[in-house]
């Protein structure tokens, strides 16, 4: 058993905590070492299985996080970016692999993560599936090849809770079509449009975000020129992928030097 690496969740009781800890609990090549919940969840104190309405884990749910982080060798974090800002100086300081699902990251919070990365591993992703960083690499590979008479729409589709849009995923599918392109994100994002706003500027590429029930996760890019489309679908149906992706991370980052990772490193995805 001590020789499968240690990992920590945060945010234990929302909807990827659970589903984390869940994949981490069956999996064969880790063990769950800490829970982490905010200072004043009800979850304080008690043991994770516990208050999850199972059976006792034996990990007792902590708003200590650096305590919980000295015992890990990585620590999972989907939380919010104030949270994993904080998180990132203290999984540093203990040495921990950081995957980081977090989205809506400024560049502040980014330049912090990255600071912390000088001193760990940190695998950062806006998506943690392969379908969708496959998804990442096609994008980046047509909009290379179909010059501006085809116009690049991203839309996603998200449950009714998510509290940031465009998606992380949908930034990521933005930000590789713009690399194909040969452009920067922010001189050609059209994040919304509402009202009379004219006509589409060439080479822009657009970002249209729809709510809804419990759509766990669906992203279109659409390359659309006069008389045809072209159009890359990603849809998930299941948290599990995310938690798979995550643990996956987690376990590659073992043994890595200090620095910055996404998905596609850990993947493969370079290669080709």
């Amino acid at each position: 058993m001590t020789d499968k690496p240690g990992i920590v969740v945060t945010g234990v009781s929302g909807r990827m905590g659970r589903m984390l800890v869940q994949t981490i609990t069956d999996s064969d090549q880790a063990r769950l070492v800490g829970a982490v919940e905010r200072a004043g969840h009800d979850w304080i104190g008690q043991d994770l299985g516990t208050a999850m309405g199972g059976a006792a884990l034996g990990v007792t749910v902590t708003d200590d996080p650096l305590e919980a982080f000295r015992h890990a060798q990585a620590v999972i974090d989907f939380t919010s970016p104030a949270a994993t800002v904080a998180f990132a100086a203290l999984a540093a300081q203990a040495r921990a692999v950081h995957v980081i699902g977090t989205t809506g990251l400024s560049e502040d919070d980014l330049a912090a993560i990255k600071a912390a990365a000088r001193h760990a591993v940190v695998v950062r992703a806006g998506n943690m599936s392969l379908g969708v960083n496959l998804l990442v690499q096609l994008t980046k590979r047509v909009a290379a090849a179909l010059d501006a008479d085809f116009d690049i729409e991203v839309i996603e589709a998200h449950h009714n809770r998510k509290v940031d849009a465009p998606s992380g995923t949908a930034l990521m599918l933005g930000e590789a079509a713009a690399i194909g392109r040969g452009v920067r994100l922010e001189d050609v994002r059209d994040a919304a449009r509402e009202g009379i706003t004219g006509a589409r500027e060439r080479g822009h590429i657009g970002f249209s975000a729809i709510r809804g029930g419990d759509i766990v996760g669906e992203h279109d890019v659409m390359f659309a020129a006069p008389g045809e489309r072209v159009i890359l679908r990603h849809i998930a149906t299941d948290r599990g992928v995310f938690a798979r992706g995550a643990l996956k991370a987690a376990l590659w980052g073992q043994g890595r030097h200090p620095g910055e990772y996404d998905m596609v490193d850990v993947l493969g995805l370079n290669a080709h």
